[in-house]
C-alpha cells in the first residue's frame, strides 16, 4: 500500500494515499475501536450540509476566499449525491463532543476540495480542514446542529410512510366495514364489533402518532448553529447565525430557525430524547 505522511500536534502518521480522511479521522480510528457500528446516512448528510453552508455564509460575508469556497461547496455537493461515503470511518462511540466525526467531515471534504484545485490529498497549504472548512465553527455547535438536522430529514422520510400507513389503515375500516367478528378482552370472546372499526382505529392511531412525532421534532428545529465553541459565538461573523439558518433552510427545505438560547442548544439533549420517545 503507498501512504502520504501527515503531521499533527502529536507526530506523524502514515495516511493511505487514496484516503480522503486525515490524520485526525486516522487517530480516532487508532484510539476508538469500539462498535465497528458508522454513522448513520442522514448524520453524515446533515454534516456536510453544515459545511457547505458555512462555506456559502462565509464566503458572502467576505471571510472565505471564493476559490476555497466554492471548492468546499463542489465537494459537499458529490459527498450528497453519494460519493465518497466509504470515507466516513469513525466509529459512533467516540470521545468529546463528536470531534472525531467532525474533524472526519473536514478532512473528506478538504481533500476532495484540494483534488478539484488541482493539488494532492494531504496538501493542507492549499485547503484546510480547520481554517477553511471548518471556519467560524466548533464541533460543539455543530455535531448538536447536525443531530437535529439529521433527525429532522429522517422524521420527513418517517412521515410520509406513516402517511401512507394510515390512509391504508382508513380505506381497511371501510372495506372491512360490514365484517362483525367478535370484540376480544382478556383474551377471550366478548362482544360483537365491526372489523372495519378495528382497522379504522388503527388508522386514527396512527394519524395521532404522526402528530405527536411532529410536535416533538418542533424543537429540533431549533438550531445553535454559531455559537461556536461554548455558545458566545466566539470566532463567528454577527451576521453568521442568522444567514447560516436561512441557508441550511434553502438547502435542506426544512422550516429551522435559530436557537433561543444558544447555550442551552448546544448542551440540552431533550429535544433529541423528545423526539425519540414520540
Amino acid at each position: 500500500m503507498e501512504y502520504r505522511i501527515e503531521k499533527d500536534s502529536l507526530g506523524e502518521r502514515q495516511i493511505p494515499a487514496d484516503a480522503y480522511y486525515g490524520i485526525q479521522t486516522f487517530r480516532a480510528l487508532e484510539n476508538f475501536p469500539i462498535s465497528g457500528i458508522r454513522p448513520k446516512k442522514a448524520y453524515v448528510e446533515a454534516t456536510v450540509h453544515i459545511k457547505k453552508s458555512a462555506a456559502v455564509v462565509n464566503r458572502d460575508l467576505g471571510l472565505l476566499d471564493s476559490v476555497k469556497a466554492d471548492a468546499i461547496i463542489r465537494a459537499s455537493d458529490e459527498i450528497l449525491s453519494g460519493k465518497f461515503r466509504d470515507s466516513f470511518v469513525v466509529d459512533v462511540y467516540q470521545a468529546g463532543a463528536g470531534t472525531s466525526h467532525n474533524m472526519n467531515t473536514n478532512e473528506v471534504i478538504a481533500n476532495r476540495a484540494i483534488e478539484l484545485l488541482g493539488g494532492k490529498k494531504g496538501d493542507y497549504s492549499v485547503l484546510s480542514p480547520n481554517d477553511h472548512v471548518n471556519m467560524a465553527q466548533s464541533t460543539n455547535d455543530v455535531c448538536p446542529t447536525a443531530i437535529r438536522l439529521g433527525a429532522l430529514m429522517e422524521v420527513r422520510n418517517l412521515d410520509v410512510t406513516l402517511e401512507k400507513l394510515e390512509k391504508a389503515f382508513l380505506k381497511k375500516g371501510k372495506e372491512f366495514d360490514p365484517i362483525v367478528k367478535s370484540g376480544r378482552t382478556h383474551l377471550m370472546d366478548a362482544v360483537p364489533v365491526r372489523l372495519g372499526q378495528e382497522f379504522t382505529a388503527y388508522g386514527v392511531n396512527i394519524r395521532k402518532h404522526r402528530a405527536a412525532i411532529a410536535r416533538a421534532a418542533d424543537s429540533c428545529r431549533e438550531l445553535g448553529i454559531g455559537g461556536t465553541a461554548a455558545g458566545t459565538g466566539l470566532n463567528a461573523h454577527p451576521e453568521y447565525r442568522p444567514r447560516m439558518v436561512e441557508q441550511l433552510k434553502k438547502q435542506t427545505g426544512i422550516d429551522l430557525k435559530e436557537a433561543e438560547d444558544y447555550f442551552e442548544a448546544m448542551q440540552s439533549l431533550r429535544p433529541m430524547v423528545e423526539l425519540s420517545g414520540a
